[in-house]
């Protein structure tokens, strides 16, 4: 496997990282991670609680 990553995928790995906390119930996810989807203008991440499935995205224009 190529040691080459791309920005976006340096990124997701930072949220990754980071322990993700639910804005809306404050759960604190160890084991999660953010989906990621593109529009081609926009990256799009997201984070799913599993509690209480409050969605929180943070988004990318390029």
């Amino acid at each position: 496997m190529s040691a080459y990553r791309s920005p976006f995928e340096q990124l997701r790995a930072k949220f990754d990282k980071s322990e993700p906390e639910c804005p809306a119930c404050g759960y604190h996810d160890s084991d999660g991670s953010w989906r990621v989807t593109t529009t081609g203008s926009r990256v799009t991440y997201q984070f799913v609680c599993p509690t209480c499935d409050a969605i929180e995205t943070r988004e990318m224009r390029l």
